[in-house]
């Protein structure tokens, strides 16, 4: 009990600091002062800031895909329902990348980059397995198809958000996603 009760106080500790100054500006030794914890503790529960890092931004996806999903369960058709849903996954991924890690530091770190791959599988494993859950989809959708989906759609929004320089290119970047790819993608999956 006493362990879970450290664990979620770097959790939060994390959280509030990544996104108060950013990932690269955050150190251990302040994790761990704002934990109220000495800094051993926090190598006992997480070998490196890479992995707090990595529990905190999945366990934020995870809310906010099942908070999604919920939601989403009343749109008309199963096609808006896919659309809908991996739009506002991909808007909370690339979200939550942005103010817990910065996409500059993203672009010029290697191993940064290295990260990035290990939390897109993650996400991918994440979005798959809810899928498969959720009764209107994983009932419907083949998981191949499911694959197809997610695996797409996750490639174009990380691509994007690789490349884009301002925040206006990313919300073109986005519009231009729901409007001309999506659809499409939903349409290929459903078939």
């Amino acid at each position: 009990m006493e362990q879970d009760k450290v664990i979620l106080s770097i959790k939060k500790s994390a959280r509030d600091l990544f996104r108060r100054y950013g990932y690269n500006k955050t150190s251990v030794n302040e994790l761990a002062k704002q934990a109220q914890i000495a800094k051993a503790t926090f190598y006992k529960h997480f070998a490196s800031k890479e992995l707090i890092l990595h529990a905190v931004l999945m366990d934020y996806i995870r809310e906010n895909v099942q908070d999604i999903l919920e939601k989403n369960v009343r749109e008309r058709d199963l096609s808006t329902f896919l659309a809908n849903t991996i739009l506002r996954v991909s808007r909370v991924t690339y979200t939550v990348c942005n103010e817990f890690v910065g996409w500059e530091f993203i672009r010029e770190s290697a191993n940064a980059q290295e990260y990035l791959k290990t939390l897109s599988d993650d996400l991918e494993f994440l979005l798959l397995s809810s899928f498969i859950q959720n009764e209107t989809i994983g009932q419907t959708v083949p998981e191949e198809r499911l694959t197809f989906l997610i695996k797409s759609s996750k490639n174009i929004v990380f691509s994007f958000a690789f490349t884009a320089v301002t925040e206006a290119d990313v919300r073109k970047n986005f519009i231009s996603f729901q409007k001309e790819i999506l659809p499409y993608l939903v349409q290929a999956t459903l078939l």
